[in-house]
C-alpha cells in the first residue's frame, strides 16, 4: 500500500471536513474583530476609559491607517476592485457552478472579508470627512466592530451550514 493514499485515506483532504479550514476561518474572524482599522481594539477600550496619552495615541494611529487606507484607495482603488471581483467570480464559478470544493471554502472566507473591507473603507473615509476625535471617533470604531462582527458571525453560520450540507453530500449517508 501506498504511505500517500493510507495518508490521504486517514486524513480527510476535502476543504469542509478539515480541521484546518475552520481553525483558518476561526483566527481570521478573531483577527478581523479584534483589529478596527488597523487598530487593536483594547487600545480603543483603554483610551476610552483614561483618556489623556492613550486618547492622544489612540487618534494618531486611527489618523495614520485612516489616511494609509485612502490613499491605496484612491491610488489603487480601481485595480484592486477589479481583481478582487475577477477572483471572487472565478471562485464563485468555480466552486459553486463546477463544485470544486476548495473554491468553495476560500470564497467563503474571502467575501465576508471583501465587505469588512469596503466597510473599513467607508469607515476611514467617514472618520477622515468628519475630522473625529474623542466620543465621536469612540463611536465609528465601536459601530464598525459591531458590524464587523455580525458580518463575520453571519458568514460563519453560512459556511457552517454549507460546509455540513457539503459533508453530508460526500459521506455515506448522503
Amino acid at each position: 500500500m501506498d504511505l500517500y493514499q493510507t495518508l490521504y485515506e486517514q486524513i480527510d483532504m476535502r476543504s469542509f471536513s478539515n480541521l484546518w479550514f475552520w481553525i483558518a476561518l476561526a483566527v481570521m474572524w478573531s483577527s478581523v474583530s479584534h483589529w478596527v482599522l488597523g487598530v487593536p481594539y483594547d487600545l480603543v477600550l483603554r483610551a476610552r476609559r483614561r483618556g489623556g496619552a492613550a486618547q492622544e495615541d489612540l487618534e494618531d494611529i486611527v489618523r495614520i491607517n485612516t489616511n494609509r487606507l485612502l490613499h491605496i484607495g484612491r491610488e489603487a482603488g480601481l485595480w484592486v476592485l477589479a481583481i478582487a471581483c475577477f477572483v471572487l467570480t472565478t471562485l464563485a464559478v468555480t466552486g459553486f457552478v463546477y463544485g470544486f470544493e476548495f473554491a468553495q471554502a476560500v470564497f467563503c472566507l474571502m467575501f465576508p472579508g471583501a465587505l469588512v473591507g469596503m466597510m473599513s473603507l467607508s469607515t476611514a473615509r467617514r472618520i477622515q470627512d468628519e475630522g473625529a476625535s474623542g466620543d465621536l471617533l469612540f463611536k465609528r470604531l465601536a459601530r464598525h466592530r459591531f458590524y464587523t462582527q455580525l458580518i463575520g458571525m453571519v458568514a460563519i453560520f453560512c459556511t457552517a451550514m454549507w460546509g455540513m450540507y457539503q459533508n453530508f453530500q460526500g459521506s455515506p449517508l448522503g
